[in-house]
């Protein structure tokens, strides 16, 4: 697949490496210590949290620095869902929730938050943003304690598909990237992945039928509309069915063979960029050490780790993967077909959009509009 980012082939093998990690940064500013772990890694991204967040040219200036020291562009992303996960409300008028945009039942609000945000991304550095989560939230699924309420578009595979799609459309025709979020679906956990795994029970038919609906019906188009999916850490123990294993410990989907290879690739098709959760979350790190999650993602069949937070972990992560790398156990083969579809995305990313604290502004206003319009308050269940 020829694109701009072909020579990420003829990369050093520490760098390869490097280009399998999206990784976050642990302060506000580009001091000694985030310039050593950028060039240590040399990530192919970088993920923004809250605790990165002080000002709008802060932001920008984050970015660029990155930008000046590493060889290749890195994805800069963000978690900008709106609502309960909104990392720029303390720079920017607070983004409307999903389920709030599907209460008032409307599609166009669903396109204006994909606008606002893609434009707003792109003005602060970034190329992608982590949204949107594409759960199912029933009625039922709504009182779980799971952290999904008001994140989700819909409370059937209809809901969820429609709205998507129009606020794909809105984000994508900025210039900005966006990643389908948690394959394959945890709407139905009763428990938060932060914390610990939820659990999946549903069967591998009732699954196909209405959490992994949206996904079949998107990954079907011609358009070729979902470049990213990220998956989550939801364990699966009625599709994950491994004969001759008994009593085993269940494996999450992110690091999951029998998820992100046999069900999302071969069965479903899909053929675009898959990066994992944050690593660092409760469900996967009470229960592995980074060094032996990192192999187990990319023998998965993940493309891109997410390592979000500490920057001994993140460094553990890396020595592990070329490690694995050097002794031939993560084999040459196998990460050129990530750096493959690394490539093919970063080719769609834009670069950013001049700094312009007036158009932010103006698109603060525009949020505040959309949010009169909803009757949209931040604050608590929305």
């Amino acid at each position: 697949m020829p694109t701009s980012f072909d020579f990420l082939f003829d990369l050093p093998l520490e760098q390869k490496i490097g280009q399998l990690l999206f990784i976050g940064l642990p302060g506000t500013e580009f001091d000694a210590d985030t310039q050593e772990l950028i060039r240590y890694v040399m990530p192919g991204g970088v993920i923004i949290f809250g605790r990165n967040v002080v000002a709008p040219k802060q932001v920008r200036n984050l970015l660029d620095s990155v930008r000046e020291i590493v060889p290749v562009e890195p994805l800069f992303g963000i978690d900008q869902e709106g609502g309960l996960v909104d990392r720029l409300r303390k720079i920017c008028t607070p983004m409307p929730a999903a389920r709030t945009i599907r209460q008032h039942g409307d599609l166009a609000g669903a396109r204006s938050l994909g606008r606002i945000t893609g434009e707003t991304l792109r003005i602060l550095g970034f190329n992608m943003t982590f949204a949107p989560v594409m759960s199912i939230m029933t009625e039922d699924r709504d009182l779980l304690s799971n952290g999904l309420y008001s994140r989700s578009f819909g409370r059937s595979p209809g809901e969820v598909l429609g709205y998507t799609t129009v606020y794909m459309r809105g984000l994508h025709r900025t210039g900005c990237l966006g990643c389908c979020k948690h394959f394959p679906g945890i709407g139905s956990g009763e428990v938060d992945s932060h914390e610990e795994i939820p659990i999946i029970h549903l069967s591998h038919d009732d699954l196909l039928a209405q959490d992994l609906a949206p996904y079949i019906e998107l990954f079907g188009r011609e358009d070729n509309m979902v470049r990213a999916v990220m998956i989550s850490h939801g364990g699966f123990p009625n599709i994950d069915i491994r004969r001759g294993v008994a009593g085993g410990r269940l494996i999450p989907a992110s690091i999951n063979e029998h998820i992100v290879t046999t069900l999302l690739r071969e069965e479903l098709g899909y053929k675009g960029l898959v990066l994992t959760d944050d690593l660092e979350m409760g469900a996967i790190a009470k229960h592995y050490e980074i060094e032996d999650t990192v192999e187990r993602a990319i023998h998965a069949g993940e493309d891109m780790l997410l390592i979000c937070a500490r920057p001994d972990m993140i460094r553990r992560g890396r020595d592990a993967l070329l490690k694995a790398a050097r002794d031939g156990s993560l084999s040459e083969e196998r990460i050129n077909m990530s750096l493959e579809r690394i490539a093919a995305y970063k080719s769609l990313a834009q670069p950013p959009l001049p700094f312009d604290a007036d158009a932010l502004h103006q698109l603060s206003e525009e949020t505040s509009e959309l949010n009169r319009k909803l009757n949209y308050t931040y604050g608590g269940k929305i």
